[in-house]
């Protein structure tokens, strides 16, 4: 018999069955999403960005127009050459010691007062190894101007290289290498400008005994190194013909009345054993000379110089010039 009654109902005396697990009902919120704030936040992200992007840029345009303005202006390709220029002449000039005073007064046996020279007190032996220490400073001034301009040159094609070939981030990454490079530039150059004026020589020992001026007081003597332009030969001025040659020199705004030159010359091409030996020395205190009795369709070299005088410490070039003389015509080897 089936356990429900009549209408479905429960039979007695039998436990109700449980009613199956009903699955719960989700409840979902509603999300208040603001749309024009999500919007202000994306549009100020964006100016954000682009302003520091602005601000990196206007920082490269800045410190990149600092390095290009310092090679225009102290460190310019002209500025250079005009260095390269001036220390070439240098190293042709001709450097001697310049002893101050010139003259001393000194007291006579009568107590006359006598001008005399410097160099009547100043031991020879002593001057000797004053004019050697002005030889070696003279070669380690040129040394080291040389080295400085090379610095210079060096650095200038560095600088280039990090405004011309760098990019932005780059060259941002390497500005303090760049400053620091741009401030020993700038020391280097005022060593480089500093060096070339004339300096004072000391000595250890006085150049002039108590003896040798008799009582008087010991002179102050100060010795300077000091340079001479080059001589050099005026090409348009000089010239050849059958058997002489005209010859002109001239220094750089140091003409001296009382200047003493040599004008050396020699065969370049000897055929034969008249030519043998064909040179010669001509001095003179004027800037022109005219030698004579050279052979014709010859060539001579002519080399001049100033003449050595006693403080002459270093003198390593001197002006050459090539010139050859005209051949006789047929009227001259008629006659």
């Amino acid at each position: 018999m089936s356990p429900l009654g009549r209408g479905g109902s429960v039979a007695p005396g039998l436990p109700l069955a449980p009613r199956a697990a009903q699955p719960p009902i989700a409840s979902f919120g509603i999300m208040n999403v603001n749309l024009n704030e999500f919007e202000t936040n994306s549009e100020n992200t964006v100016r954000g960005t682009e302003e520091q992007d602005n601000a990196i840029w206007r920082r490269y345009n800045e410190r990149s127009s600092l390095v290009r303005q310092y090679l225009q202006s102290d460190l310019s390709l002209h500025l250079l050459e005009t260095h390269q220029k001036r220390v070439e002449l240098l190293k042709k000039c001709c450097y001697y010691i310049e002893v101050l005073p010139t003259f001393l007064i000194l007291r006579d046996q009568n107590l006359l007062a006598l001008p005399t020279s410097i160099f009547q007190v100043i031991d020879p032996w002593k001057f000797l190894r004053v004019k050697k220490l002005g030889r070696s400073q003279t070669e380690i001034h040129l040394q080291l101007l040389t080295h400085l301009l090379e610095e210079l040159q060096q650095g200038r094609e560095e600088l280039v290289c990090y405004v011309e070939t760098c990019d932005m981030v780059t060259f941002l990454s390497k500005w303090d290498l760049i400053e620091q490079r741009m401030s020993d530039l700038s020391k280097t150059m005022n060593d480089f400008l500093s060096i070339q004026v004339s300096r004072r020589l000391y000595t250890k020992h006085r150049l002039v005994s108590c003896a040798d001026i008799r009582g008087s007081k010991i002179p102050d003597i100060r010795l300077f190194l000091c340079a001479k332009m080059p001589v050099m030969f005026d090409r348009n001025e000089s010239f050849a013909h059958k058997n002489w040659a005209h010859l002109k020199w001239s220094t750089e705004n140091q003409e001296s009345p009382h200047e003493q030159y040599e004008l050396h010359f020699k065969l370049l091409k000897r055929g034969t054993q008249a030519e043998f030996g064909h040179c010669g020395l001509v001095t003179r205190t004027t800037n022109t000379c005219v030698v004579q009795g050279l052979l014709p369709d010859r060539s001579y070299e002519f080399m001049i110089r100033r003449a050595e005088i006693y403080t002459l410490v270093y003198e390593l070039w001197h002006d050459t010039i090539t010139l050859t003389t005209k051949a006789n015509t047929a009227e001259d080897r008629s006659t």
